[in-house]
């Protein structure tokens, strides 16, 4: 049996029942995704673009966008579709702000960010390190999973020491890059560990006596 067979199951359970229980669409970005899912990828797909970026997908996320869907609902604003996870900018979806490279390997494997305090630079010294801080290199890696708004995207690390884990890009408000533990974990999650803890924490949100 596919060993991610159980999981599976679990987390459509669970879609059912969260969607069941938001029927006005009350948590944070359900009007958004409405909990629906853009159509599965086909396996041909999924490998003709880890051709292209010369990847290999985290087994838990391919086995998402093949057996629910390729974006659609889940934590912020929903899963972003497979290629538009490429996009440098998730409010910006054009050229203008370039795209991911996945190619070269995520160079970190703790949090990041740059040292200094922003209000005791010069104006020479914050434009310097306003470069650094934006060079595309710093996210090499990352392929873009969801929209958390305000130029913050989380991630899926596809390439490096940190592969598969889930982590935040939130230069856009000089908070670095860092794992994501905004659901609570003690612990750095994969893709599956991920969105059944929003799966979770969504439910009991909406279960919650009023």
């Amino acid at each position: 049996m596919d060993v991610h067979h159980d999981i599976i199951q679990r987390i459509q359970s669970k879609i059912t029942k969260l969607k069941s229980l938001d029927m006005n669409l009350t948590l944070f970005g359900a009007e958004t995704h409405n909990y629906e899912f853009q159509a599965p990828l086909s396996d041909t797909s999924i490998r003709q673009f880890e051709k292209l970026h010369q990847i290999n997908l985290p087994s838990s996320y391919r086995i998402f966008l093949q057996q629910i869907g390729d974006g659609g609902m889940g934590p912020y604003y929903g899963l972003e579709p497979l290629e538009d996870g490429l996009f440098a900018s998730l409010d910006y979806k054009d050229a203008k702000y370039g795209l991911q490279n996945l190619s070269q390997p995520f160079s970190h494997i703790d949090e990041w960010n740059l040292p200094g305090d922003v209000n005791n630079m010069s104006e020479e010294e914050y434009q310097t390190s306003e470069e650094s801080y934006f060079q595309d290199d710093v996210a090499n890696g990352l392929l873009r999973i969801a929209n958390f708004g305000c130029g913050v995207s989380v991630n899926l690390v596809v390439n490096g020491e940190a592969y598969g884990e889930v982590w935040v890009d939130d230069r856009c408000n000089s908070n670095g890059i860092y794992p994501d533990f905004y659901f609570g974990n003690e612990k750095r999650l994969d893709f599956f560990a991920w969105y059944e803890l929003w799966l979770d924490k969504s439910i009991n949100e909406l279960e919650k006596p009023a």
